[in-house]
């Protein structure tokens, strides 16, 4: 088994996650234009909202939660986490091994940091959520990405993760349910990569924000339940299941086989240390959360506000000529693909930058998403369903006329 210490330095790489498609966006609002946002899972703007409940919940606490928490988080919220981790199977978890964060995006960063040294390796998926290379890099790492493959529902390809292990990787992160491909991994495809990791002494990130978001009856099997002999860090929180992206309220669990790990588990606690704590009162509404699932439930069956844009969405965009779309399965994410040769496409980046000005809807390239080809994009449909139906037919209408050569 591979030791994994702390690192002893940080090197800093500027690592930007937005861009030039980014900028112009809001220099056009800046001037007045109004865009149509279907770049960011930011709930809030489309109209959904917080249940009632938790709203209440948080402001009969505000009077109780004006000072700092323990720098892991309110024992009350690492209980209900804990509570939840063997709901999902992960049986070796206490509330020592729990960390609240501002988001999963603080914790992310948080375990890179005190894993890293410059030249160490992470497994990154092809495409990902680009936070991730992001940490890797800021922490002085490498990301070194291996494929998701379209033709397989977007699965890993495990042999080509097989080839890129080397004796300077540390860890693999996998995201599932997966942004931005909306996909949902096997319990079989999951096994397959936990049996990569034994063999070569691992440590496995998991990425499951969208857990609870998942459509069509199916069920997320989390990836720490299969790997009991693994140090695994599990990534989860209430932004996109509960609605409540702003308040900033994550978590992040540590299970498996530490012994090799003490160092990068100290580090852990410093850094953690470091930030004093995370958004208390957010903390102070986790454990009614985890306890109330059924208003999110009801988002994601026939009727449902999620579901039936994702019906829609789908539909939509496999009637455009050019456009075809793997059917998502989770989150609220879809990651369709272009037809270049047929609009002259070399540069996605360019794509998206010209439909932007052209029709005022910003979109995400597939290169903000580490993914090499300039032949897809991904597509946000949380907004309402008269405003999906314009954007599509906007679309529609621009690869009428849209070439790049």
């Amino acid at each position: 088994m591979r030791k994994f210490e702390k690192s002893q330095k940080l090197d800093y790489v500027c690592y930007d996650i937005r861009g030039p498609v980014m900028d112009e966006a809001n220099r056009m609002i800046a001037q007045g234009v109004e865009i149509l946002k279907l770049n960011i899972g930011n709930p809030a703007p489309f109209g959904f909202r917080a249940p009632e409940e938790l709203l209440m919940k948080m402001n009969s606490n505000l009077v109780h939660t004006e000072g700092y928490s323990d720098s892991r988080g309110l024992l009350s919220a690492r209980e209900a986490i804990v509570k939840y981790c063997r709901k999902k199977g992960i049986e070796e978890v206490g509330t020592d091994d729990v960390y609240t964060g501002n988001g999963v995006s603080e914790l992310i960063t948080l375990s890179m940091q005190g894993l890293l040294d410059s030249g160490d390796e992470i497994l990154v998926p092809s495409p990902d959520y680009p936070l991730w290379t992001a940490s890797v890099t800021l922490a002085g790492g490498t990301a070194v990405h291996y494929i998701c493959d379209e033709a397989a529902d977007w699965y890993p390809d495990i042999n080509d993760i097989k080839s890129k292990i080397t004796e300077r990787t540390k860890g693999i992160v996998v995201i599932n349910p997966n942004n931005p491909t909306g996909t949902l991994y096997s319990k079989e495809l999951l096994e397959e990569i936990v049996k990569l990791c034994l063999e070569n002494g691992l440590i496995i990130f998991a990425d499951e924000i969208y857990d609870r978001l998942v459509l069509d009856g199916l069920v997320h099997t989390s990836i720490a339940s299969l790997a009991p002999d693994l140090l695994t860090i599990t990534f989860n929180g209430l932004s996109k299941s509960h609605l409540i992206a702003g308040y900033r309220c994550g978590w992040m669990s540590l299970c498996g086989d530490k012994s090799s790990a003490r160092g990068y588990v100290e580090g852990i606690n410093l850094l953690s240390s470091m930030r004093l704590c995370s958004n208390v009162p957010a903390q102070s509404v986790i454990a009614t959360a985890l306890e109330m699932e059924e208003e999110t439930k009801k988002l994601l069956v026939p009727g449902g506000r999620i579901y039936e844009q994702r019906e829609y969405i789908y539909e939509a965009l496999n009637q455009i000529p050019g456009i075809s779309a793997t059917k998502p399965k989770a989150a609220f994410y879809v990651f369709p693909k272009i037809d270049i040769k047929r609009f002259g496409i070399y540069d996605d980046e360019k794509f998206v930058l010209d439909f932007l000005r052209d029709k005022k809807i910003l979109l995400t390239h597939g290169g903000g998403f580490h993914w090499e080809k300039p032949d897809h994009f991904r597509v946000v449909y949380l907004p309402e369903m008269e405003q999906l139906k314009s954007a599509c037919s906007r679309l529609k209408d621009f690869l009428t006329y849209y070439r790049q050569q």
